[in-house]
């Protein structure tokens, strides 16, 4: 049997797509206010585009092999924000101007200003049963951001105690994650890079948060958990800057178990063999393809990597993947490398 492969979040957007990126215009602040948060909509005249848009960007996934395609978030301009405008708690107009990653940037940011609390809206439900519909014959996994990474990338004017934030974001998001499990989705993703960059803070709360936004989903739903290690500005910003590679190793113990798959990167930097062996119940979503070069990866290669990893786990407890989402690379780039990374599953 192959390898099963899957993709993790975002995927090119169609030209025609009216909702732009978070990171089509970089770190300028005002750009982004205006363009992404404010620019952002669900007006009825763009439903039809959107749709469209999602099933193309789930028959490309299937055209290239991809057994468990993603809705491709294409309705999303920040996959954080998205989920945060259908939450109470959330001030979208009047942002709060924060600098991030140790200066490397400044950022006017939506602000939590009350308790946050799921509306009941479960907007995802309906963008899992449009991707559904583009799919008859494969689940599309949805994925959510994570209450950890939520509060990264947001500003917090409320509760002034990340524990209590974290715990109440992670009561919201499993009222979305219960609901799609309800209207019958059977792979439910979390995504918190941001346990790679304060690992500390993961062990601390973040793991268990994590655990309670799974909780009392079926034993039909796939649980699984997304960390890279960070997004690059640009295609071929192949220096930017990661979370430390360590960081993998101190939570892979705490973390295990807690997601019935894991998801890591490996293409841009490879794991230590010594890794592998530290998750003995998690099946392990491993990148074998960048998304942030524009480089494309020989299928040879691909599965030279695949071999070298199925030293240290038994076929059924891997999947292959990108790294992270594919937003960078464009259609026909991003086409190319998931049929080299099908091709590789395949042949091994």
């Amino acid at each position: 049997m192959p390898l099963k492969t899957t993709c993790i979040g975002a995927y090119p957007k169609p030209d025609y797509v009216p909702i732009r990126d978070w990171f089509q215009v970089g770190h300028d602040a005002e750009d982004y206010n205006d363009t992404v948060l404010r620019g952002w909509s669900e007006a009825p005249e763009i439903q039809e585009a959107l749709d469209r848009a999602t099933a193309q960007v789930v028959a490309d996934q299937i055209a290239c092999g991809v057994d468990v395609p993603t809705d491709g978030e294409v309705r999303r301009d920040n996959y954080v924000h998205y989920q945060c405008r259908h939450f109470e708690g959330f001030d979208f107009q009047n942002l709060t101007k924060r600098v991030l990653r140790n200066g490397a940037y400044v950022a006017e940011l939506p602000t939590i200003r009350s308790a946050v609390r799921a509306t009941g809206e479960n907007v995802l439900v309906r963008d899992w049963q449009v991707a559904q519909a583009a799919a008859p014959d494969r689940p599309v996994k949805i994925t959510l951001p994570g209450p950890m990474t939520i509060s990264d990338t947001t500003a917090d004017e409320h509760y002034r105690d990340p524990r209590a934030q974290a715990f109440d974001l992670a009561a919201a998001l499993n009222a979305e994650a219960r609901a799609l499990a309800e209207a019958g989705c059977t792979h439910i993703q979390i995504d918190e890079p941001i346990f790679a960059r304060k690992p500390d803070q993961a062990l601390d709360f973040g793991v268990e948060a994590l655990r309670r936004c799974f909780d009392g989903l079926p034993d039909t739903v796939t649980r699984v958990m997304h960390m890279c290690c960070g997004y690059p500005n640009r295609l071929d910003d192949m220096d930017y800057p990661k979370a430390d590679q360590d960081s993998y190793v101190q939570i892979a113990r705490a973390v295990d178990g807690v997601a019935d798959e894991i998801s890591i990167e490996d293409a841009h930097r490879h794991n230590p063999a010594e890794l592998f062996g530290l998750f003995e119940r998690s099946k392990l979503i491993v990148g074998f393809v960048t998304v942030a070069s524009s480089r494309v990866e020989p299928v040879e290669e691909i599965a030279a990597r695949m071999a070298a990893i199925l030293e240290h786990l038994p076929p059924e407890r891997l999947i292959a993947a990108p790294d992270c989402g594919l937003g960078f690379l464009g259609r026909d780039l991003a086409m190319t490398k998931l049929r080299n990374l099908s091709q590789a599953a395949t042949s091994v």
